[in-house]
Protein backbone atom coordinates (compact mmCIF):
# COMPACT_ATOMS: atom_id res chain seq x y z
CA UNK A 1 0.00 0.00 0.00
CA UNK A 2 1.15 3.50 -0.72
CA UNK A 3 1.40 5.80 2.28
CA UNK A 4 0.52 8.95 0.35
CA UNK A 5 0.14 12.29 2.04
CA UNK A 6 -3.11 14.20 1.90
CA UNK A 7 -1.86 16.69 -0.67
CA UNK A 8 -1.37 14.11 -3.44
CA UNK A 9 -4.80 14.59 -5.00
CA UNK A 10 -4.24 18.31 -5.26
CA UNK A 11 -0.78 17.90 -6.82
CA UNK A 12 -1.92 15.37 -9.42
CA UNK A 13 -4.81 17.46 -10.71
CA UNK A 14 -3.11 20.83 -11.00
CA UNK A 15 -1.54 21.41 -14.41
CA UNK A 16 -1.05 19.07 -17.34
CA UNK A 17 1.74 16.53 -16.89
CA UNK A 18 4.57 16.17 -19.41
CA UNK A 19 5.63 12.73 -18.10
CA UNK A 20 3.17 10.34 -16.47
CA UNK A 21 4.26 7.18 -14.65
CA UNK A 22 1.70 4.58 -13.67
CA UNK A 23 2.37 1.42 -11.64
CA UNK A 24 6.06 1.33 -12.55
CA UNK A 25 7.96 -1.60 -11.06
CA UNK A 26 11.16 -3.59 -11.47
CA UNK A 27 12.13 -7.10 -10.36
CA UNK A 28 15.69 -8.42 -10.41
CA UNK A 29 16.02 -12.21 -10.06
CA UNK A 30 13.00 -12.43 -7.80
CA UNK A 31 13.88 -9.34 -5.74
CA UNK A 32 11.36 -6.51 -6.06
CA UNK A 33 13.42 -3.31 -6.12
CA UNK A 34 10.64 -1.02 -7.34
CA UNK A 35 6.87 -1.39 -7.12
CA UNK A 36 3.75 0.64 -7.85
CA UNK A 37 5.29 4.03 -8.63
CA UNK A 38 2.76 6.67 -9.79
CA UNK A 39 4.12 10.13 -10.55
CA UNK A 40 3.60 13.12 -12.82
CA UNK A 41 6.21 15.66 -13.90
CA UNK A 42 4.86 18.91 -15.31
CA UNK A 43 6.47 21.25 -17.84
CA UNK A 44 8.85 23.72 -16.21
CA UNK A 45 8.92 22.18 -12.72
CA UNK A 46 11.49 20.48 -10.49
CA UNK A 47 10.34 17.26 -8.84
CA UNK A 48 12.70 16.21 -6.04
CA UNK A 49 13.19 12.43 -5.83
CA UNK A 50 14.31 11.47 -2.33
CA UNK A 51 15.19 8.25 -0.56
CA UNK A 52 18.05 6.38 1.07
CA UNK A 53 20.56 4.42 -0.98
CA UNK A 54 18.71 1.35 -2.22
CA UNK A 55 15.31 3.08 -2.07
CA UNK A 56 14.88 2.78 -5.85
CA UNK A 57 15.82 6.28 -7.04
CA UNK A 58 18.48 5.10 -9.49
CA UNK A 59 16.28 2.30 -10.80
CA UNK A 60 13.37 4.68 -11.42
CA UNK A 61 15.65 7.23 -13.09
CA UNK A 62 17.19 4.53 -15.25
CA UNK A 63 13.75 3.35 -16.39
CA UNK A 64 12.75 6.88 -17.37
CA UNK A 65 16.07 7.38 -19.18
CA UNK A 66 15.86 4.08 -21.11
CA UNK A 67 18.80 2.45 -19.31
CA UNK A 68 16.62 -0.19 -17.61
CA UNK A 69 13.41 -1.78 -18.84
CA UNK A 70 10.47 -1.82 -16.38
CA UNK A 71 8.34 -4.87 -15.59
CA UNK A 72 5.14 -5.48 -17.49
CA UNK A 73 1.98 -4.02 -16.04
CA UNK A 74 3.09 -0.41 -15.80
CA UNK A 75 3.00 2.38 -18.35
CA UNK A 76 4.55 5.75 -19.16
CA UNK A 77 3.40 8.61 -21.35
CA UNK A 78 5.52 11.54 -22.52
CA UNK A 79 3.95 14.68 -23.97
CA UNK A 80 0.66 12.83 -24.32
CA UNK A 81 2.09 9.85 -26.21
CA UNK A 82 2.97 6.31 -25.03
CA UNK A 83 6.62 6.25 -23.91
CA UNK A 84 8.77 3.10 -23.62
CA UNK A 85 12.41 3.87 -24.50
CA UNK A 86 14.44 0.75 -25.26
CA UNK A 87 17.79 2.56 -24.98
CA UNK A 88 19.22 5.81 -23.56
CA UNK A 89 19.51 7.00 -27.16
CA UNK A 90 15.78 6.53 -27.64
CA UNK A 91 15.09 8.53 -24.48
CA UNK A 92 17.39 11.33 -25.66
CA UNK A 93 15.71 11.35 -29.06
CA UNK A 94 12.40 11.80 -27.23
CA UNK A 95 13.85 14.70 -25.21
CA UNK A 96 14.74 13.07 -21.86
CA UNK A 97 18.33 13.10 -20.58
CA UNK A 98 20.03 11.67 -17.48
CA UNK A 99 22.94 13.64 -16.01
CA UNK A 100 24.96 11.21 -13.86
CA UNK A 101 26.59 12.07 -10.54
CA UNK A 102 29.96 11.00 -11.93
CA UNK A 103 30.83 13.36 -14.77
CA UNK A 104 31.54 11.37 -17.94
CA UNK A 105 33.20 13.90 -20.19
CA UNK A 106 36.37 13.12 -22.14
CA UNK A 107 38.98 15.60 -20.83
CA UNK A 108 41.21 15.70 -23.91
CA UNK A 109 38.34 16.53 -26.27
CA UNK A 110 36.91 20.02 -26.67
CA UNK A 111 33.62 21.04 -25.08
CA UNK A 112 31.95 20.95 -28.50
CA UNK A 113 33.37 17.51 -29.29
CA UNK A 114 32.10 16.20 -25.97
CA UNK A 115 28.66 17.60 -26.64
CA UNK A 116 28.43 15.89 -30.04
CA UNK A 117 30.52 12.76 -29.38
CA UNK A 118 28.99 9.74 -31.13
CA UNK A 119 27.06 11.93 -33.55
CA UNK A 120 29.67 14.27 -35.01
CA UNK A 121 28.31 15.89 -38.20
CA UNK A 122 30.57 15.63 -41.25
CA UNK A 123 31.19 18.00 -44.15
CA UNK A 124 33.36 17.07 -47.12
CA UNK A 125 34.60 14.01 -45.28
CA UNK A 126 35.68 15.94 -42.16
CA UNK A 127 34.09 16.87 -38.86
CA UNK A 128 32.11 20.07 -39.26
CA UNK A 129 33.77 21.91 -36.38
CA UNK A 130 32.26 25.26 -37.31
CA UNK A 131 28.76 23.81 -36.92
CA UNK A 132 29.31 21.91 -33.66
CA UNK A 133 31.10 24.84 -32.04
CA UNK A 134 28.34 27.24 -33.05
CA UNK A 135 25.67 24.91 -31.69
CA UNK A 136 27.65 24.26 -28.51
CA UNK A 137 28.30 27.97 -27.93
CA UNK A 138 24.55 28.61 -28.24
CA UNK A 139 23.77 26.16 -25.42
CA UNK A 140 26.68 27.35 -23.25
CA UNK A 141 25.40 30.93 -23.53
CA UNK A 142 21.92 29.68 -22.66
CA UNK A 143 23.37 28.34 -19.41
CA UNK A 144 25.52 31.38 -18.70
CA UNK A 145 28.82 29.49 -19.09
CA UNK A 146 31.21 31.97 -20.69
CA UNK A 147 33.88 29.68 -22.10
CA UNK A 148 34.52 28.93 -25.79
CA UNK A 149 33.22 25.60 -27.05
CA UNK A 150 36.58 25.00 -28.72
CA UNK A 151 38.30 24.74 -25.34
CA UNK A 152 39.34 21.36 -23.96
CA UNK A 153 37.32 20.02 -21.04
CA UNK A 154 40.56 19.37 -19.09
CA UNK A 155 41.02 22.13 -16.54
CA UNK A 156 37.36 23.15 -16.27
CA UNK A 157 35.95 23.37 -12.76
CA UNK A 158 33.56 20.65 -11.60
CA UNK A 159 30.68 23.16 -11.77
CA UNK A 160 31.57 24.09 -15.35
CA UNK A 161 31.78 20.42 -16.34
CA UNK A 162 28.35 19.86 -14.79
CA UNK A 163 26.95 22.66 -16.97
CA UNK A 164 28.64 21.14 -20.04
CA UNK A 165 26.84 17.86 -19.29
CA UNK A 166 23.54 19.74 -19.16
CA UNK A 167 24.36 21.69 -22.34
CA UNK A 168 25.14 18.37 -24.03
CA UNK A 169 21.61 17.17 -23.26
CA UNK A 170 20.15 20.48 -24.43
CA UNK A 171 21.79 20.12 -27.84
CA UNK A 172 19.51 17.08 -28.19
CA UNK A 173 16.54 19.34 -27.41
CA UNK A 174 15.99 17.69 -24.01
CA UNK A 175 12.79 18.81 -22.32
CA UNK A 176 13.27 16.73 -19.17
CA UNK A 177 16.60 16.45 -17.37
CA UNK A 178 17.26 13.99 -14.54
CA UNK A 179 19.98 15.41 -12.27
CA UNK A 180 21.57 12.74 -10.05
CA UNK A 181 23.39 14.36 -7.10
CA UNK A 182 24.42 17.37 -9.20
CA UNK A 183 25.87 19.31 -6.25
CA UNK A 184 27.72 16.45 -4.52
CA UNK A 185 31.11 17.88 -5.52
CA UNK A 186 30.11 21.57 -5.61
CA UNK A 187 30.60 24.32 -3.09
CA UNK A 188 28.07 26.97 -2.13
CA UNK A 189 28.84 29.45 -4.92
CA UNK A 190 28.97 26.73 -7.59
CA UNK A 191 25.70 25.26 -6.32
CA UNK A 192 24.03 28.65 -6.52
CA UNK A 193 25.25 29.05 -10.10
CA UNK A 194 23.74 25.69 -11.02
CA UNK A 195 20.44 26.62 -9.36
CA UNK A 196 20.28 29.86 -11.34
CA UNK A 197 20.65 27.92 -14.58
CA UNK A 198 17.96 25.45 -13.49
CA UNK A 199 15.61 28.37 -12.81
CA UNK A 200 16.42 29.82 -16.23
CA UNK A 201 15.66 26.53 -17.98
CA UNK A 202 12.45 26.09 -15.95
CA UNK A 203 11.26 29.42 -17.33
CA UNK A 204 11.81 27.97 -20.82
CA UNK A 205 9.62 24.98 -19.98
CA UNK A 206 12.35 22.42 -19.24
CA UNK A 207 11.41 19.97 -16.47
CA UNK A 208 13.73 18.37 -13.92
CA UNK A 209 13.83 15.31 -11.71
CA UNK A 210 16.28 16.29 -8.97
CA UNK A 211 17.99 13.61 -6.83
CA UNK A 212 19.99 14.78 -3.83
CA UNK A 213 21.06 13.76 -0.33
CA UNK A 214 21.45 17.43 0.57
CA UNK A 215 17.98 17.92 1.97
CA UNK A 216 18.55 21.58 2.75
CA UNK A 217 18.66 22.18 -1.03
CA UNK A 218 15.20 20.77 -1.65
CA UNK A 219 13.23 23.77 -0.38
CA UNK A 220 15.51 26.03 -2.44
CA UNK A 221 15.22 24.31 -5.82
CA UNK A 222 12.24 21.91 -5.91
CA UNK A 223 8.55 22.55 -6.56
CA UNK A 224 7.28 19.16 -5.36
CA UNK A 225 8.74 16.12 -3.59
CA UNK A 226 8.42 12.37 -4.17
CA UNK A 227 9.81 10.13 -1.39
CA UNK A 228 10.73 6.48 -1.95
CA UNK A 229 11.59 3.84 0.64
CA UNK A 230 12.50 0.21 -0.04
CA UNK A 231 11.38 0.56 -3.65
CA UNK A 232 7.92 1.92 -2.80
CA UNK A 233 6.32 5.32 -3.02
CA UNK A 234 5.91 6.73 0.49
CA UNK A 235 4.72 10.28 -0.12
CA UNK A 236 4.13 12.94 -2.75
CA UNK A 237 4.17 16.52 -1.50
CA UNK A 238 2.63 19.40 -3.45
CA UNK A 239 5.26 21.71 -2.00
CA UNK A 240 8.95 21.45 -1.15
CA UNK A 241 8.60 23.80 1.82
CA UNK A 242 8.78 20.97 4.35
CA UNK A 243 10.77 20.38 7.56
CA UNK A 244 13.95 18.41 6.87
CA UNK A 245 13.13 16.14 9.81
CA UNK A 246 9.81 15.15 8.25
CA UNK A 247 11.54 14.17 4.99
CA UNK A 248 14.20 12.24 6.89
CA UNK A 249 11.63 10.28 8.86
CA UNK A 250 9.72 9.43 5.68
CA UNK A 251 12.93 8.27 4.02
CA UNK A 252 14.15 6.04 6.82
CA UNK A 253 10.78 4.94 8.23
CA UNK A 254 11.54 5.90 11.80
CA UNK A 255 11.83 8.95 14.02
CA UNK A 256 15.33 10.41 14.17
CA UNK A 257 15.52 12.09 17.54
CA UNK A 258 19.28 12.41 17.17
CA UNK A 259 21.11 12.36 13.90
CA UNK A 260 24.39 13.11 15.68
CA UNK A 261 25.64 10.81 18.46
CA UNK A 262 26.51 11.95 21.93
CA UNK A 263 30.21 12.79 22.05
CA UNK A 264 32.46 11.83 24.96
CA UNK A 265 34.76 14.44 26.45
CA UNK A 266 38.38 14.38 25.21
CA UNK A 267 41.33 14.03 27.54
CA UNK A 268 43.93 16.73 28.15
CA UNK A 269 46.66 14.75 26.37
CA UNK A 270 47.72 16.38 23.10
CA UNK A 271 48.26 13.88 20.29
CA UNK A 272 48.88 16.21 17.34
CA UNK A 273 50.40 19.69 17.52
CA UNK A 274 50.77 21.92 14.46
CA UNK A 275 52.86 25.09 14.79
CA UNK A 276 53.23 27.80 12.13
CA UNK A 277 52.60 25.39 9.24
CA UNK A 278 53.20 27.02 5.87
CA UNK A 279 53.11 25.31 2.49
CA UNK A 280 53.81 27.22 -0.70
CA UNK A 281 52.55 24.34 -2.87
CA UNK A 282 49.11 24.44 -1.23
CA UNK A 283 49.07 28.19 -0.39
CA UNK A 284 48.82 27.59 3.37
CA UNK A 285 50.05 30.23 5.80
CA UNK A 286 50.78 30.12 9.55
CA UNK A 287 48.42 27.34 10.66
CA UNK A 288 48.52 26.48 14.38
CA UNK A 289 46.31 24.07 16.31
CA UNK A 290 46.37 20.95 18.45
CA UNK A 291 44.15 17.89 18.67
CA UNK A 292 43.73 15.97 21.92
CA UNK A 293 43.16 12.29 22.49
CA UNK A 294 39.46 11.57 22.12
CA UNK A 295 38.73 14.90 20.41
CA UNK A 296 36.91 15.49 17.13
CA UNK A 297 38.48 18.62 15.67
CA UNK A 298 36.40 20.14 12.87
CA UNK A 299 37.75 22.24 10.01
CA UNK A 300 35.25 24.52 8.25
CA UNK A 301 35.40 27.09 5.47
CA UNK A 302 34.06 27.83 2.03
CA UNK A 303 35.35 26.11 -1.11
CA UNK A 304 38.95 27.19 -1.76
CA UNK A 305 39.65 27.92 1.90
CA UNK A 306 42.47 25.35 2.00
CA UNK A 307 40.81 22.68 4.17
CA UNK A 308 41.65 19.69 1.97
CA UNK A 309 45.11 21.08 1.26
CA UNK A 310 45.81 21.35 4.99
CA UNK A 311 44.90 17.75 5.84
CA UNK A 312 46.81 16.49 2.80
CA UNK A 313 49.87 18.38 4.02
CA UNK A 314 49.51 16.85 7.50
CA UNK A 315 49.17 13.38 5.93
CA UNK A 316 52.45 13.71 3.98
CA UNK A 317 51.00 14.54 0.55
CA UNK A 318 52.75 17.91 0.11
CA UNK A 319 56.26 19.20 -0.53
CA UNK A 320 58.19 22.17 0.86
CA UNK A 321 56.34 22.36 4.18
CA UNK A 322 57.67 24.77 6.77
CA UNK A 323 56.77 24.83 10.46
CA UNK A 324 56.51 22.08 13.03
CA UNK A 325 54.40 18.95 13.37
CA UNK A 326 54.56 17.09 16.66
CA UNK A 327 53.05 13.65 17.17
CA UNK A 328 52.72 12.74 20.84
CA UNK A 329 55.36 15.32 21.69
CA UNK A 330 57.90 14.21 19.08
CA UNK A 331 58.88 16.40 16.12
CA UNK A 332 58.03 14.63 12.87
CA UNK A 333 58.37 15.35 9.16
CA UNK A 334 56.54 13.17 6.67
CA UNK A 335 58.16 13.12 3.24
CA UNK A 336 55.26 11.11 1.81
CA UNK A 337 51.96 9.49 2.87
CA UNK A 338 53.68 6.17 3.54
CA UNK A 339 55.77 7.73 6.32
CA UNK A 340 52.65 9.34 7.81
CA UNK A 341 50.76 6.03 7.72
CA UNK A 342 53.64 4.19 9.38
CA UNK A 343 53.73 6.87 12.11
CA UNK A 344 49.98 6.53 12.74
CA UNK A 345 48.48 9.42 10.74
CA UNK A 346 45.86 8.28 8.21
CA UNK A 347 43.56 10.16 5.83
CA UNK A 348 40.18 9.15 4.39
CA UNK A 349 40.17 11.33 1.24
CA UNK A 350 37.27 13.43 -0.02
CA UNK A 351 36.90 11.46 -3.28
CA UNK A 352 36.61 7.85 -2.19
CA UNK A 353 36.09 6.47 -5.70
CA UNK A 354 39.21 8.14 -7.11
CA UNK A 355 41.49 8.13 -4.08
CA UNK A 356 40.01 5.84 -1.41
CA UNK A 357 39.15 2.57 -3.12
CA UNK A 358 39.51 0.77 -6.44
CA UNK A 359 35.84 0.12 -7.08
CA UNK A 360 36.36 -2.73 -9.55
CA UNK A 361 38.44 -4.69 -7.01
CA UNK A 362 37.17 -6.88 -4.18
CA UNK A 363 36.51 -5.60 -0.66
CA UNK A 364 39.28 -7.80 0.76
CA UNK A 365 41.80 -6.50 -1.78
CA UNK A 366 40.95 -2.89 -0.98
CA UNK A 367 41.33 -3.60 2.73
CA UNK A 368 44.76 -5.10 2.07
CA UNK A 369 46.06 -2.10 0.10
CA UNK A 370 48.22 -0.17 2.54
CA UNK A 371 48.08 -2.98 5.09
CA UNK A 372 50.14 -5.77 3.55
CA UNK A 373 52.65 -5.42 6.38
CA UNK A 374 49.88 -6.49 8.80
CA UNK A 375 48.87 -9.52 6.73
CA UNK A 376 51.92 -10.95 4.99
CA UNK A 377 53.93 -13.87 6.24
CA UNK A 378 57.44 -14.50 4.91
CA UNK A 379 56.89 -12.03 2.09
CA UNK A 380 53.58 -13.48 0.91
CA UNK A 381 49.94 -12.56 1.46
CA UNK A 382 48.17 -15.89 1.80
CA UNK A 383 44.48 -16.12 0.78
CA UNK A 384 43.44 -17.49 4.18
CA UNK A 385 45.21 -14.64 6.01
CA UNK A 386 43.70 -12.05 3.67
CA UNK A 387 40.17 -13.39 4.16
CA UNK A 388 40.55 -13.56 7.95
CA UNK A 389 41.86 -9.97 7.99
CA UNK A 390 38.97 -8.82 5.78
CA UNK A 391 36.29 -10.61 7.80
CA UNK A 392 37.47 -8.93 11.00
CA UNK A 393 37.63 -5.49 9.36
CA UNK A 394 34.19 -5.88 7.77
CA UNK A 395 32.65 -7.03 11.06
CA UNK A 396 34.27 -4.21 13.02
CA UNK A 397 32.64 -1.52 10.84
CA UNK A 398 29.44 -3.39 9.98
CA UNK A 399 30.09 -3.29 6.23
CA UNK A 400 27.11 -4.83 4.43
CA UNK A 401 29.02 -7.03 2.02
CA UNK A 402 31.20 -10.12 1.75
CA UNK A 403 35.01 -9.87 1.34
CA UNK A 404 34.88 -11.37 -2.15
CA UNK A 405 32.38 -8.76 -3.43
CA UNK A 406 33.51 -5.95 -5.71
CA UNK A 407 33.38 -2.55 -4.01
CA UNK A 408 31.36 -1.26 -6.98
CA UNK A 409 28.44 -3.39 -5.75
CA UNK A 410 28.27 -1.55 -2.43
CA UNK A 411 26.27 1.55 -1.54
CA UNK A 412 28.14 4.81 -1.02
CA UNK A 413 27.90 4.45 2.75
CA UNK A 414 29.38 0.96 2.70
CA UNK A 415 32.13 2.03 0.32
CA UNK A 416 33.06 4.72 2.82
CA UNK A 417 33.07 2.15 5.61
CA UNK A 418 35.54 0.06 3.60
CA UNK A 419 37.94 3.03 3.41
CA UNK A 420 37.56 3.69 7.13
CA UNK A 421 37.96 -0.01 7.98
CA UNK A 422 41.18 -0.15 5.95
CA UNK A 423 42.84 2.50 8.08
CA UNK A 424 41.15 1.55 11.34
CA UNK A 425 42.92 -1.82 11.11
CA UNK A 426 46.18 0.03 11.81
CA UNK A 427 44.88 1.52 15.08
CA UNK A 428 46.21 4.97 14.12
CA UNK A 429 46.90 7.84 16.46
CA UNK A 430 45.38 10.52 14.20
CA UNK A 431 42.37 9.73 12.00
CA UNK A 432 41.54 12.38 9.38
CA UNK A 433 38.27 12.30 7.43
CA UNK A 434 37.78 14.70 4.51
CA UNK A 435 34.10 15.04 3.51
CA UNK A 436 33.16 11.77 5.29
CA UNK A 437 29.53 11.67 4.12
CA UNK A 438 29.67 13.18 0.62
CA UNK A 439 27.07 11.47 -1.58
CA UNK A 440 25.78 9.32 1.29
CA UNK A 441 22.12 9.11 2.31
CA UNK A 442 20.77 10.20 5.68
CA UNK A 443 20.55 6.74 7.24
CA UNK A 444 24.11 5.87 6.22
CA UNK A 445 25.30 9.28 7.47
CA UNK A 446 24.06 8.45 10.96
CA UNK A 447 26.06 5.21 10.84
CA UNK A 448 29.23 7.07 9.78
CA UNK A 449 28.68 9.60 12.58
CA UNK A 450 28.51 6.74 15.08
CA UNK A 451 31.80 5.40 13.73
CA UNK A 452 33.44 8.82 14.15
CA UNK A 453 32.14 9.06 17.72
CA UNK A 454 33.50 5.57 18.46
CA UNK A 455 36.93 6.47 17.05
CA UNK A 456 37.11 9.42 19.42
CA UNK A 457 35.85 7.33 22.33
CA UNK A 458 38.80 4.94 21.90
CA UNK A 459 41.21 7.86 22.41
CA UNK A 460 42.12 8.62 18.81
CA UNK A 461 42.60 12.21 17.70
CA UNK A 462 40.03 12.76 14.94
CA UNK A 463 39.99 15.57 12.36
CA UNK A 464 36.85 16.10 10.27
CA UNK A 465 36.69 18.35 7.20
CA UNK A 466 33.24 18.97 5.76
CA UNK A 467 31.37 21.38 3.50
CA UNK A 468 28.24 20.49 5.47
CA UNK A 469 28.27 23.03 8.29
CA UNK A 470 25.68 21.14 10.34
CA UNK A 471 27.94 18.10 10.15
CA UNK A 472 30.99 19.97 11.44
CA UNK A 473 29.02 21.58 14.26
CA UNK A 474 27.22 18.37 15.21
CA UNK A 475 30.38 16.26 15.51
CA UNK A 476 33.16 18.57 16.66
CA UNK A 477 34.41 19.49 20.11
CA UNK A 478 36.15 22.48 18.52
CA UNK A 479 35.99 24.02 15.05
CA UNK A 480 38.79 25.77 13.19
CA UNK A 481 37.60 28.12 10.46
CA UNK A 482 39.79 28.72 7.40
CA UNK A 483 39.73 31.27 4.61
CA UNK A 484 42.13 31.61 1.66
CA UNK A 485 44.68 29.25 3.19
CA UNK A 486 44.74 31.00 6.55
CA UNK A 487 43.38 30.15 9.96
CA UNK A 488 40.68 32.62 10.95
CA UNK A 489 39.88 31.32 14.41
CA UNK A 490 39.16 28.29 16.59
CA UNK A 491 35.72 28.07 18.23
CA UNK A 492 34.76 25.95 21.22
CA UNK A 493 31.65 23.80 20.86
CA UNK A 494 29.47 26.30 22.70
CA UNK A 495 30.75 29.19 20.56
CA UNK A 496 30.49 27.49 17.17
CA UNK A 497 27.23 28.37 15.41
CA UNK A 498 26.41 28.76 11.71
CA UNK A 499 26.60 32.51 12.14
CA UNK A 500 29.96 32.64 13.97
CA UNK A 501 31.54 30.16 11.57
CA UNK A 502 30.36 31.97 8.42
CA UNK A 503 31.43 35.35 9.82
CA UNK A 504 34.98 34.01 10.12
CA UNK A 505 34.86 32.07 6.84
CA UNK A 506 33.89 35.16 4.84
CA UNK A 507 35.99 37.70 6.71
Amino acid sequence: MHALTADVTESSTTGEAALCLRNIGKNYAGVQVLAGIDADIRPGEVLALLGENGAGKSTLSSIIAGVVQPDAGGSMTWLGQPYAPATPGAALDAGIGLIHQEIRLLPELSIAENMFVGRLPMRNGRVDREYIEAQADKQLQRLGLNVPASRKVAGLSVAAQQLVEIAKALTLKARLLILDEPTAALGGEETELLFKQVERLKAEGVSFIYISHRLEEIARIADRVLVLRDGRQISVHATAQLPVRQLVEEMVGRSLERIFPKMTEPSARVVLQIKDLTCREFALHGIEFSVRAGEVFGIAGVVGAGRTELVRAIAGAAQNIQGHLQLEGQDRHFANPYEAIQAGVVLVPEDRKQQGVIVSHRIEDNLAYGNTDLIEGKGWVMPASLRDFALKAVARLGVKGQPEQAVSNLSGGNQQKVVIAKWLARNPKVFILDEPTRGIDVGARAAIYEVIAQLAATGMAVIVVSSDLDEVLGLSHRVMVMSRGRQMGILERGQATPVTVMELATA
